[in-house]
């Protein structure tokens, strides 16, 4: 909102100049030029948290990044149905980045927008959908990704008036199997943060329940960043095996405290369990490879004085960090104030993009094992 000869001018939420919440705590744009193609999937943790970042964005915004700033292929935004909701709640956009013949397409889902009640009431509603043979999964996420009311997961959408937009899950497969057939060499990377990390790895579980076995053998890795758990300890066992059937990398960043990738609860009440391998980040951005972040439901009286120092500390760190990393890593007043606010549940300010960006750019390479399909990524 600005002021111009006396009058109030509302800016335009579609223009390419508008920025999100997100987008005004981190205000970076540009990719780091520092970490090239043949870093592999160093480079593609990268790309992919930047494209998680921008999903934020309105479709200006997006298409403007991925053409002008990243000098990419800009594939499209799309809204997309959740029948349980009866609107388009879920958002997603396409790119692709070629390079010398071997593109890679990139899905970017659209996490939680911080005053979205629609995102936030998929969040919580944490009732199971059971796959046969495959387990329980989180109910609000299924809906979010294109479960159909009433009728569950056929291979393809029953036709329903109703809806106003295709549902996310059978309209992205159907766009993946377009750009597929073009270059026998595309392959195509999955991400998202918050919500919009689990969309990404919900979504190749729906491609092994639908038998979809050339998605499968095409889909390089799934990166997500602050991704909440997404079904109980059966789905993870089917998942771990099935990624690794179809030699698909599965990346899970956590960073520091934040409170997202410790809910749902991970216990005997709510029996949520994460999967695979937790790439984690201490507030110097140096990471290792767990199976399970630590305190991993977050809530505890022991390690409440503990995370608020940490907090303290990564506040401290925002008037330093640009001095010690670089200007790309300079933290505006907005951002800091965030952290300031956020003292007093410090899993909350860590949970947006900013930290997990940094995390990309600065984590060592040695975190990324050779990859089982092509060469090392």
């Amino acid at each position: 909102m600005s002021w111009d000869a006396g009058r109030i001018e509302i800016p335009d939420r579609t223009g390419e100049t508008f920025l999100s919440f997100v987008g005004n705590l981190d205000t970076r744009v540009d990719l780091d030029g520092s970490i090239k193609h043949e870093d592999g999937s160093k480079y593609y943790a990268a790309l992919s948290m930047m494209a998680s970042k921008v999903a934020y964005e309105n479709q200006a915004v997006i298409q403007k990044t991925v053409t002008q700033h990243w000098k990419m292929e800009y594939l499209g935004f799309y809204n997309y149905w959740n029948d349980y909701q009866e609107k388009a709640t879920t958002q997603a956009f396409l790119l692709e980045d070629k390079d010398d013949g071997r593109d890679t397409i990139i899905v970017s889902f659209r996490g939680t927008e911080t005053f979205d009640a629609d995102a936030w009431s998929s969040d919580v509603d944490i009732s199971w959908y059971e796959l046969p043979t495959i387990g329980k999964i989180h109910g609000g996420f299924m809906k979010t990704l294109g479960l159909q009311k009433n009728i569950g997961w056929p291979k393809d959408p029953v036709p329903n008036d109703k809806r106003k937009v295709p549902l996310a899950y059978y309209d992205i497969r159907e766009r993946l199997k377009q750009q597929l057939t073009k270059n026998d060499q595309t392959r195509f990377v999955i991400t998202g943060h918050s919500l919009g990390g689990a969309l990404a790895i919900l979504f190749p579980a729906v491609l092994a329940f639908h038998e979809e076995k050339m998605l499968l053998e095409r889909l390089e890795g799934v990166y997500t960043f602050g991704q909440p758990r997404v079904g109980n300890e059966q789905f993870g066992q089917f998942m771990e095996k099935m990624l690794t059937e179809n030699g698909i990398r599965y990346f899970r960043f956590v960073y520091g405290n934040d409170i997202v990738p410790r809910l749902p609860y991970d216990n005997e009440n709510f029996m949520f369990k994460h999967f695979g391998s937790c790439l984690y980040f201490n507030r110097h951005y140096e990471g290792k490879l767990v199976d399970e972040e630590p305190n991993k439901n977050y809530f505890s009286a022991l390690r409440t004085m503990p995370k608020i120092i940490n907090a303290i500390m990564e506040l401290i760190r925002s008037f330093t960090i640009s001095g010690s990393k670089g200007p790309d890593f300079k933290e505006g007043w907005f951002l800091i104030v965030f952290r300031l606010m956020g003292l007093p549940m410090p899993g909350v300010p860590v949970h947006f993009p900013q930290d997990y960006v940094n995390a990309t750019r600065l984590g060592s390479s040695d975190l990324f094992l050779p990859s089982s399909k092509g060469p090392d990524q």
